[in-house]
């Protein structure tokens, strides 16, 4: 059960919400440096801190829809997304371009699914 039941427009903007909080505030110095394999910080365990970055994004697409499809669609897009500018095959502006594309995808298949009646995972 989600922490309410949005229209799209509201859903969009609590996942914006969540994903700014957890891209800068709850992200951190540390997992920063961390998710980066190039790093001294994240020679060992890089993958880890990746990992936990992306639940951190996912616990929120989890608490704002209530899907667990949609949370696990934002541990891998958001991995692959920051693991490609990590790797600087994109850069910062478009990586949040990405992970804007993702939330609106999300935003428009939950509020869809929720208007028909159609229960999600």
């Amino acid at each position: 059960m989600p922490f309410f039941h949005p229209n799209f427009f509201m859903l969009l903007m609590w996942l914006v919400f969540g994903h700014y909080l957890a891209d800068f505030p709850l992200q951190g110095y540390f997992l920063e440096k961390a998710k980066n394999p190039s790093t001294v910080e994240g020679k060992d365990i890089w993958p880890h801190a990746l990992f936990a970055h992306c639940m951190i994004h996912a616990g929120f697409v989890l608490l704002f829809t209530g899907s667990i499809i949609a949370m696990v669609v934002q541990i891998l897009t958001h991995g692959i997304t920051d693991y490609w500018k990590i790797k600087n095959k994109l850069s910062f502006g478009f990586d949040q371009y990405v992970h804007l594309l993702v939330m609106i995808g999300t935003a428009l298949i939950v509020s869809v699914f929720s208007a028909l009646g159609v229960p999600i995972i």
